[in-house]
């Protein structure tokens, strides 16, 4: 859905002050992190680094687990620190941090000390540990709401290809004879002073939560850490989600040395390009997220994301895998274009379904607690990773070819998306409005700006179609609680889906009037809780293209609870397939197909002033049409 306020350009935005400082920061932090790992990887591989008789296989899982192990042990304490702290003052420390561990680790390189440079490793994955809150919850104190998705997307594109870059590079160095070593030791240490430059013009930012009591206890908060999580049913989910897709794609990553080398018979260029593909995929697919999403929180395109992946890895293990030695004889084979086109798309569709999460999980989360809420999210990344590896063991040990076990990914990720889609219909729904405003109809919005993004308030607009709850809240990065006539459910399976995002059922006065009063009772109970709340108070679908006067309902409930109200038109849409132009809704396909439609969204109303005549004035203003002549109804 396009909007009337265009989302900020990535040029612009790499340029920003407020931006580029964190994006290099992170970026070389990446970077760096995969030089030195994978210049520990080649000395233990290539140059028969040993410890304890350990072999060169065990060492090098033993590396994988020695970094992620803090993310178990300091992700609570590292979350609470950065939301008492000044997280630009913390980024600096972390810096400084990295810094002392290359040194350290340049040590272990010139000594040729195995044992040295495995501490290292897990000072650096402790380092890592503390910046990773701070560089998700920092974003959103520098950037505004519709610039989020875009500093996500840039971020995510950033940390890939700084971690397919950092790979190479650390093998390429390893690669340099004798001098190998000394070359990766000087490149770590010069990179982490530059990430320590950049760290310097962060803007400064005051700590959100300074009067927080950090605990001594590591169990206490850890529980607490996941009380705050699932404090947000949306959040907590999107937390899962986004771990999810790092327990795919660790598993794809480790999956792809053995579809290279033993399926397609492939040399390490093979490898090395699957890598870089999955890598610029991820990347590609972040940057497409922020084209699609014009600026806002575009939930539509998690399920998309999740469709593509599930899909691309279904004919990945049905694909029949070509002879591919070489990059050149992957490429004169039909099917060794069909597997890269796969694994492209895989990863793009990655990019796709993780970047609206992240931006989710920032904006519903309160400021004095998203550090911590980040450092959860950190954790249960740790964890399905780990689970994934074993996951990946017992497949293996089952019989399992990499094919094959592409298809098992697709097939549980499948589930995972029906379980979530289920428990969170908001992501299904946001996909058939993102369908719906791109495929049937050329949507547009005017002043979504003025959706408020925390707190309660009211939303009124004109009814033309059954599916403007669908437009409405394909425009709104915040869930809306929805009134809508009882007989939407009792629709089969959508009814379902209407009760579990808490719609609220109303009827008229002589239909029922104990849900009636049970409506304004849950409407009360929503606004109290601060949520937003749509209706729709001409009380039915015009039948004839023209406005009805308003019900007063909305009066009895700003008289319990004052709170704004956001008047919204939607045009266009009568003479639609959803509408009643042509008699009976939905009777007619392919009516007003592709046309255009507006949503026209104008500045809050407050509450003493937002009457039933000054709302409808509003909204008849914001569509050009005159007012109704006649009394507004009671509700």
């Amino acid at each position: 859905m396009a909007h009337g306020k265009d989302s900020p350009a990535l040029g612009k935005m790499m340029a920003d002050r407020r931006f580029w400082p964190l994006f290099w920061t992170q970026a070389l932090g990446a970077f760096n992190d995969n030089v030195f790992k994978n210049g520990i990887v080649m000395l233990i591989t290539f140059k028969s680094a040993t410890l304890a008789g350990l072999s060169a296989e065990k060492l090098v899982a033993l590396c994988g687990g020695i970094f992620i192990l803090p993310f178990f042990l300091f992700s609570t304490l590292a979350g609470e620190i950065a939301d008492q702290r000044s997280k630009s003052m913390l980024a600096r420390f972390t810096k400084v941090w990295e810094i002392l561990v290359m040194l350290l680790g340049a040590a272990g390189f010139t000594f040729d000390s195995l044992p040295l440079l495995l501490v290292a490793l897990f000072m650096l994955g402790t380092q890592a540990t503390f910046f990773g809150p701070i560089k998700y919850s920092l974003l959103p104190e520098l950037l505004g709401p519709r610039e989020l998705v875009a500093g996500n997307a840039l971020i995510e594109l950033g940390t890939f290809v700084s971690i397919l870059l950092g790979t190479l590079l650390g093998g390429i160095l390893m690669g340099l004879g004798e001098t190998g070593r000394h070359w990766v030791s000087g490149t770590a240490i010069a990179i982490a002073v530059l990430g320590y430059a950049t760290s310097r013009g962060i803007l400064h930012r005051d700590a959100r939560a300074p009067a927080l009591r950090i605990s001594r206890n590591p169990v206490t908060p850890m529980i607490e850490l996941f009380r705050l999580a699932r404090k947000v049913e949306s959040v907590f989910l999107s937390i899962l989600a986004i771990s999810w897709f790092w327990l795919l794609g660790s598993v794809v990553l480790s999956v792809l040395p053995t579809l290279c080398k033993d399926t397609l018979g492939g040399s390490e260029h093979v490898l090395t390009f699957f890598l870089a593909l999955f890598s610029l995929g991820v990347g590609f697919g972040s940057l497409l997220c922020e084209r699609l999403s014009f600026g806002s929180l575009e939930l539509g395109l998690v399920p998309v994301g999740s469709i593509g992946m599930t899909i691309f890895a279904l004919d990945i293990g049905f694909l029949p895998m070509p002879s591919a030695p070489t990059i050149s004889a992957l490429f004169q084979d039909p099917h060794g274009w069909r597997l890269a086109i796969d694994m492209f798309l895989f990863a793009i569709s990655g990019g796709l379904f993780t970047v609206p999460l992240y931006t989710l999980m920032q904006l519903r989360t309160d400021e004095r607690e998203r550090s911590r809420v980040v450092a959860a999210n950190n954790v249960l990344n740790a964890l399905l990773m780990v689970g994934g590896a074993v996951a990946l063991m017992g497949l293996y040990a089952a019989g399992l070819k990499a094919p094959q076990i592409f298809l098992v990914l697709a097939g549980a990720n499948a589930l995972v998306a029906v379980y979530v889609y289920t428990v969170l219909p908001e992501f299904l729904f946001r996909f058939v409005a993102w369908v719906l405003t791109r495929a049937m109809y050329r949507a547009r919005v005017t002043g979504a700006e003025h959706f408020p993004e925390t707190g309660a308030a009211v939303v009124v607009c004109n009814h033309v179609s059954f599916i403007d709850w669908l437009i409405i809240s394909s425009a709104c990065p915040r869930p809306i609680r929805f009134v809508m006539h009882y007989s939407f459910m009792k629709i089969p399976v959508l009814g379902l889906f209407f009760r579990r995002a808490k719609v609220i059922p109303i009827a008229g006065q002589k239909e029922d009037p104990a849900m009636l009063e049970e409506s304004f009772r849950k409407i009360d109970a929503e606004l109290k809780s601060g949520e937003l709340v749509c209706i729709f108070p001409e009380g039915e679908i015009t039948r004839d293209g023209n406005m009805v006067p308003f019900r007063r309902g909305v009066e009895r409930i700003l008289a319990e609870n004052p709170v704004p109200v956001v008047p919204a038109a939607l045009d266009g849409m009568w003479g639609s397939f959803f509408s009643r132009r042509h008699g009976k809704a939905m009777s007619k396909p392919f009516r007003r197909f592709w046309s255009r439609i507006d949503l026209r969204v104008a500045p809050a109303i407050p509450a003493n002033e937002a009457t039933a005549e000054r709302l409808q004035i509003a909204v008849a203003g914001l569509l050009g049409v005159p007012v109704p002549k006649s009394e507004p109804k009671k509700s």
